[in-house]
């Protein structure tokens, strides 16, 4: 390693001395063979060290590996290569009259390490991203590959796994026609009689849905509604259609995000918030999530709305999605329909992590379950305590992986070993 390596934002800079990048899989195979400590480094999007090898370890990025996108329009299924970056992968799908049930705000993360970690969109019917994964692909401890596929019993492990069971080389995703999508933005509306039923009613007014506040206020200055021309139109939010083209964090131009104003497009510039040809913002921020029972939302809500003034100078904007259950065991929706309530702060650690411990704090009676990929505070026995299927993990893991070569501090907390 010639240079430190930093993931996206910044805040992290690895300890590990060696990055790799092979070209190909048997030259992956070969180095994670021969190496003691390996972690895939994915695209950078993660905010804590979840990807840290340490001094004595090894970062592999699949970046150089050939971008392998392999679409079955028969079986309506897409093979993708672990170093594949969403947006490749949604303008080849396309390509072929195909699409991804949903995507992440931002197409610029990759996709095993989006499902790695939980990563989702939003929608009250639309599962993680992980929940379109049909099989995934592993190189193992001794260089070996190993293919975990639906219906294995061990297959709710495999997906949202934290990067513990091995390097993923390639996932196989499941597919379906090709949509239109119209995006519209609105602009303040109240917390104030927002109960749980006008909440589920605002969530489910399209096929994905956000909210977005500063917590300067009560209530809520954006809400971005994006329907699927396929579906029957219904009732918008009680709110302002904006008059000019939004971005989420206020003050930013809207430049960078995809179209609004109910322009029909492609799926795939319409379901993320930003334009993949465009880099979202600097990294200048750090960033946390939370996702709880989705009958909690208006209490949670109202929970953060009383701390709002301890939030409101740190932040950056906050934005609420939900999330339909999933059955990946690590999931943060695993079991239960969820709301997510995410927080882009300023770039600012030692500011930043009170107000985190004070916002988990507020959540603690939703039980909380934090984004893996995002900065938290969370103890590690706490978070055992919120996920019933851990057991499990932790027998697979040593199952996979008896010598911890692709554990580090923070899978090892989330283990509890």
């Amino acid at each position: 390693m010639t240079e430190s390596v930093t993931n996206w934002a910044g805040n992290i800079t690895y300890a590990a001395k060696e990055l790799h990048r092979p070209r190909t899989l048997d030259a992956l195979r070969t180095l994670v063979a021969e190496s003691s400590r390996v972690r895939a480094l994915g695209s950078g999007h993660s905010f804590n060290e979840i990807a840290e090898a340490g001094e004595d370890g090894m970062l592999l990025s699949l970046a150089d590996l050939p971008p392998r996108i392999d679409v079955d329009t028969t079986a309506r299924t897409v093979r993708v290569g672990g170093g594949v970056r969403y947006a490749e992968l949604a303008r080849q799908v396309h390509r072929h009259g195909l699409a991804l049930a949903n995507m992440a705000s931002l197409p610029h993360i990759s996709v095993a390490g989006s499902v790695a970690t939980g990563t989702h969109g939003s929608g009250v019917g639309n599962g993680p991203l992980s929940s379109s994964v049909r099989a995934v692909e592993l190189v193992t401890a001794d260089g070996s590959t190993v293919t975990f596929a639906r219906g294995d019993e061990r297959f709710g492990g495999a997906v949202t796994s934290l990067g513990a069971l091995g390097v993923v080389t390639a996932l196989t995703l499941d597919l379906e026609p090709a949509f239109e999508v119209e995006q519209h933005v609105f602009t303040e509306m109240p917390l104030e009689g927002l109960d749980d039923t006008a909440f589920e009613t605002v969530m489910a007014s399209a096929y994905s849905v956000s909210l977005f506040t500063d917590w300067r206020e009560p209530g809520f200055r954006q809400v971005w509604v994006k329907r699927r021309a396929d579906q029957p139109l219904t009732d918008l939010p009680p709110a302002a259609p904006a008059v000019e083209k939004m971005h989420p964090v206020p003050g930013m131009p809207g430049v960078n995000c995809t179209e609004q104003f109910g322009v029909p497009g492609p799926w795939h510039e319409r379901l993320p918030h930003f334009r993949a040809e465009f880099t979202p913002s600097s990294g200048a921020e750090l960033q946390s999530e939370y996702l709880m029972p989705r009958r909690s939302a208006v209490a949670m809500l109202r929970a953060l709305d009383g701390i709002r003034e301890t939030v409101a100078p740190v932040l950056q904007t906050c934005e609420v999605r939900t999330v339909a259950a999933d059955d990946q065991w690590l999931s943060p929706s695993y079991d239960r329909d969820t709301v997510a309530v995410h927080f882009t702060w300023i770039e600012d650690t030692r500011t930043v992590l009170p107000v985190v411990t004070r916002v988990e704090e507020a959540l603690a009676p939703f039980d909380a379950r934090p984004h893996w990929g995002k900065v938290f505070t969370t103890p590690a026995a706490v978070l055992h305590a919120r996920y019933s299927r851990l057991h499990d993990f932790r027998a697979l893991v040593r199952d996979m992986d008896p010598d911890g070569k692709f554990t580090n501090a923070f899978v090892r907390d989330v283990l509890g070993d």
